[in-house]
Formats: C-alpha cells, structure tokens, sequence
C-alpha cells in the first residue's frame, strides 16, 4: 500500500514511516521544508511538498495514495481552540479526496473523548460530545466523513513517550523548570494514560491494515498514572520541590496547560488490544521519564 502520513517529520511520524516500510508499504510524507525531505529520504520515504494550511497539496497527497494516516497537529497550546478547528478542516480535506473509494483514512483524537464521566476510565465505544476538550472537533469530521462513506477511522492517543519527549508531560517539565517546582493538582490522584513511541506507531499501521470504517482505537498500554508520580519523578530529574496546587489556582500556574491539568485522563484500551491483536512491550512513562537525561532538554 502507497501511505500518505502528514506528520510524517514528526515524533510519531518519523517512527511511524519505518514500522509501515518494514511492513512492505511505501511512505508518502507530507513536509514543507527541503530540510523535512532529507529527513523523509533517510527514513527511505518519499516527499510530498505541502503545509497543513495548504488545503490543496493535502488533497494532492491523498490522491497518489491508497491510504492516510493523519498524525499532525499543532500542540501550541496557546491557540489550541484555534488548531482543533484547523484539524478539522484538515480532516475534511483530506476526505473529500478519497470519498467514492474505500481507501483508508486513519485521523487521530485525544483519549479523552472516550471518556463516560463519573471517574470511569475512557472506552472505544464512546465519543463525549460534551468534553470539554476541543479537539473533539476532529472526532466530529471523521464522523461526518464516516455519514459520507468515507473509510475512516479514529487512533485516539494518550500520552505517546520515550525519553526525549512524553506528550502533555513533556510541557509540564518545561513548566517546572520555569517555575522552579514540578506541581500537580490537589491530591494529585487525578491519571493520565500512556503509552511508548514504538507501540503507537505499530498500532497505527494495524489500524490502517483492517481499515474497519468507523473504528474507534486506545493507543493505551497503562491506563492511569497518576499526576502526582508525574511530578515526583520531574521534580527528582530537575531536582526542584514538588507541590501541590489548589484547584482554583491551576489557571494561574499552569497557563495554557490548566486545561489538562486537573483531567482524569484514565483510559482503558483492552477493546483495541483485542480487536487489533496488539500487544503493548514498550517501557512505562515513569521509567522513561526516569531515564531522561534532563540537562539535554
């Protein structure tokens, strides 16, 4: 199969293009840079010329492809409202050029929206219209694709780590620096799922493989762990105090993060393990974040 990855320079992209090529695809990945073609090349990819914002080279790369996976997106958090509606019409974009054929499409979401309320962990077979995350708004392009027969598909990501980066986590770290303190909210029981880096990316192309339209896949090995270990672990790699802060100050602390900060992210991905025969064997987000070297960052 000919793959179209956006993303594909990225941290789950640039581990992404070797799991599809040792499975015998070839990779078509999107960068805008000569730079990012070099990078592609090296990986043994080929280089599609475009951007997120260029509507158009996303419809080109999906036309010479018989398959996308769509693993880019703009974590400045800052203007996260703004850049899930980017995703959005990204997603739709890319849509509209395989609607009439059943190529796969696999779009990615944030595990949250899996999420029942009540302190239960995240489950496939949910999507939480009212989360207050807005990325659900990828989630609502691929369900609008899915009405128009398009093969799609949704990979909804926890935190994705190694020892150089560890999603959400990662700012957090660079936060404590800043600040002089690893913090979590109130009791710090609240939990984030994780999984690692080379898990993700082969889940990924089991995901694209089946290509079951409307599926719904937990890229989640630990289902919970919890905010306050989170810290700890920061505040031993930075050597800085942790602390607990009140939940009518974590706007004030956590910036742009306070979104997630006080999150219950627990997930459980037990329904994709067995629907997709993936078997997590990657290490834990405490044990990478362990072996980091924190003066490198």
């Amino acid at each position: 199969m000919r793959v179209f990855v956006t993303g594909a320079t990225g941290f789950i992209g640039s581990r992404l293009i070797p799991e599809l090529i040792q499975a015998g695809h070839q990779v078509l990945g999107l960068t805008r840079s000569a730079a990012g073609a070099e990078r592609l090349a090296a990986l043994g990819a080929q280089a599609h010329r475009g951007a997120l914002d260029d509507l158009v080279s996303l419809r080109r790369g999906a036309a010479k492809a018989d398959g996308v996976i769509h693993c880019a997106f703009d974590h400045d958090f800052s203007n996260y409202a703004t850049n899930c509606e980017n995703d959005r019409r990204v997603i739709e974009a890319i849509g509209t050029e395989l609607a009439g054929s059943d190529r796969p499409l696999v779009i990615t979401s944030a595990i949250g929206m899996g999420s029942p309320g009540h302190g239960e962990p995240a489950r496939e077979e949910i999507f939480n219209l009212d989360h207050p995350n807005p990325r659900r708004a990828s989630e609502f392009a691929g369900g609008a694709l899915l009405q128009a027969g398009v093969n799609v598909s949704v990979m909804r990501l926890p935190q994705v780590h190694d020892t150089i980066r560890q999603g959400l986590v990662s700012p957090l770290i660079e936060l404590a620096r800043a600040k002089g303190a690893a913090a979590y909210v109130g009791d710090g029981l609240t939990r984030w799922s994780a999984t690692h880096i080379t898990d993700v990316a082969r889940l990924y192309r089991l995901a694209l493989e089946k290509a079951k339209p409307g599926g719904r896949y937990h890229a989640v090995d630990e289902e919970g762990v919890t905010a306050r270990d989170i810290a700890e672990v920061i505040g031993q790699g930075l050597r800085v105090p942790v602390i607990s802060i009140p939940p009518g100050e974590v706007q004030d602390h956590f910036g742009p993060l306070g979104i997630f900060a006080d999150l219950d992210m627990r997930a459980s991905g037990l329904w994709t393990q067995k629907r997709l025969d993936w078997k997590p064997r990657g290490p834990g987000l405490l044990e990478d974040l362990r072996a980091m070297d924190y003066g490198a960052i």
